[in-house]
């Protein structure tokens, strides 16, 4: 008898797929959510993968602050379009001219915390009852109470303590009305994980994620891109650098780092001998040791 086995990548990829059918078979109106980043470009593959020859079964869902990286925004219509998926977009900037949520002021204003609102409203309006993330486990410690199906209450918030128990991966998905739930499948994987199955299946991904010189400058110990939405400081001065980023959010609080790994080769190599998470960078998370379980109770994603 043959000796089969799967790679460690295989039984990730096995874990994601089932848990997007199980998605699909027990709710009505599911949506993928999709911000152009790493892991939401890897639960759109897996996906695809998941129900081939068909077509994704999931609107997608972006949440757009109008401080995004107008690389993501283009790398974003160029999938929605080569996918031939429905795209539902919420937009924070409506929330703020519809005066349904207040623009922070001040040095370190950032719209990501607004995101929530407009999330939830987005929920409602198209009767979502269910969002497909791609949270991981290993990025935050708030993210590593998730289970795979994640229960939201009626204002769209979640309690850590009353999550379901998915014992043999047994998923419970019964919701009362108003209610809905949030859907991780690649809840087990690392950021190596990701990168090697990015350069195994040859799934392409925004320039961004590659070093490429840009005009940056030094704040919060990480390099900050130069947009049209800074404001310089005291002190601080305009560079160019060879960097790159591990993550992607608002362009006005994701910070890169510098680096030569321009192919997804070499990303993952640099990546396989990182010790910081990769959300280390991202200015919005330094706001408290609980800013992220923060905004999640509050309904982020």
């Amino acid at each position: 008898m043959s000796n089969y086995q799967l790679s460690h990548l295989d039984e990730l990829e096995a874990e994601a797929i089932y848990v997007l059918r199980e998605v699909f078979a027990q709710f009505q109106n599911p949506a993928l959510l999709f911000s152009g980043g790493k892991d939401s470009i890897t639960v759109a593959h897996l996906a695809k993968k998941a129900f081939y020859p068909a077509k994704i079964p999931f609107t997608f869902l972006h949440v757009d602050t109008g401080h995004n990286f107008p690389e993501t925004i283009q790398f974003r219509d160029d999938l929605i379009k080569d996918l031939g998926v429905r795209l539902a977009v919420g937009s924070v900037q409506e929330a703020i001219d519809d005066g349904r949520v207040v623009e922070e002021t001040g040095a370190n204003a950032s719209r990501n915390k607004l995101q929530i609102t407009a999330l939830l409203d987005t929920i409602e309006d198209e009767a979502f009852d269910v969002c497909i993330g791609g949270g991981r486990r290993d990025e935050e410690k708030a993210r590593a109470k998730e289970r795979f199906f994640s229960h939201r209450d009626e204002f769209g918030q979640w309690d850590p303590k009353r999550q379901r128990p998915e014992l043999w991966n047994l998923f419970n998905g019964k919701y009362s009305p108003g209610e809905h739930f949030r859907a991780f499948p690649i809840s087990n994987w690392t950021e190596f994980d990701v990168w090697q199955y990015i350069m195994r299946e040859n799934i392409e991904i925004p320039s961004l994620y590659l070093a490429h010189e840009r005009e940056v400058i030094w704040r919060d110990n990480t390099w900050l891109p130069i947009s049209e939405y800074t404001t310089l400081r005291d002190g601080e001065k305009v560079e160019t650098k060879k960097i790159r980023f591990r993550t992607l959010g608002d362009i006005t609080i994701t910070g890169g780092i510098e680096s030569e790994a321009d192919t997804v080769e070499k990303v993952v190599e640099e990546v396989s001998a990182m010790r910081q998470t990769e959300r280390g960078n991202r200015s919005d998370d330094k706001r408290s040791e609980t800013s992220m379980e923060d905004r999640k109770k509050e309904g982020y994603f």
